[in-house]
């Protein structure tokens, strides 16, 4: 565990160990693979190889009254922050969280946001939305807090997991999404 200040209040960050000692104990079976560390989309498709399933891209965001959403997506899906106002029901323009909002609210560092950090989200100040498309797959690949590392786990399990830790996920439908864009600048 290591230490990050919230609220004033010094808190202990669980890591991967702790991560993986919270999955056995739920009986979510996972698969766990080692790389090199990776920081983007693009490293992690050149490392992978050929691992089927559901690879994703987090954004950790705010908006202008702090308020704080993770958004996992699939990793090829173009995500426009404007068309997530409305399904995260934001308060004004959204942006990216800073590198010390991450760490204090997710426990991790920039290229290692994940699902999994929501372990760390105790008082559930973390909105967490999933792009329903990755429930598709026969896994799920994510960052087991760390980025030299992927844990595979099934989409399932992936939910259960959240809602088991305080965060019943907004399933988003980002076709849908990207549909009513398409026919909004139509009619504009």
């Amino acid at each position: 565990m290591t230490d990050a200040i919230k609220g004033g209040k010094r808190q202990e960050m669980r890591g991967e160990e702790e991560l993986l000692e919270r999955l056995h104990a739920l009986g979510i079976a996972y698969q766990r693979h080692e790389h090199a560390p990776v920081f983007t989309v693009e490293e992690s498709r050149a490392l992978r190889g050929d691992l089927a399933g559901g690879h994703v891209k987090n954004l950790f965001l705010r908006d202008k009254k702090r308020n704080l959403y993770l958004v996992t997506v699939e990793e090829e899906r173009p995500v426009d922050l404007k068309s997530l106002r409305r399904p995260l029901q934001s308060r004004g323009t959204l942006s990216f969280g800073d590198s010390e909002l991450l760490w204090a609210n997710l426990g991790v560092k920039p290229g290692s946001v994940t699902p999994f950090g929501i372990i760390n989200d105790e008082v559930g100040k973390v909105r967490v939305a999933l792009d329903r498309g990755l429930l598709a797959h026969a896994l799920v690949y994510c960052h087991p807090l760390r980025n030299d590392r992927n844990i595979a786990i099934a989409p399932g399990d992936l939910l259960r997991f959240l809602r088991e830790e305080g965060h019943d996920p907004l399933l988003l439908d980002f076709d849908a999404l990207a549909a009513d864009d398409a026919s909004s600048a139509e009619g504009a």
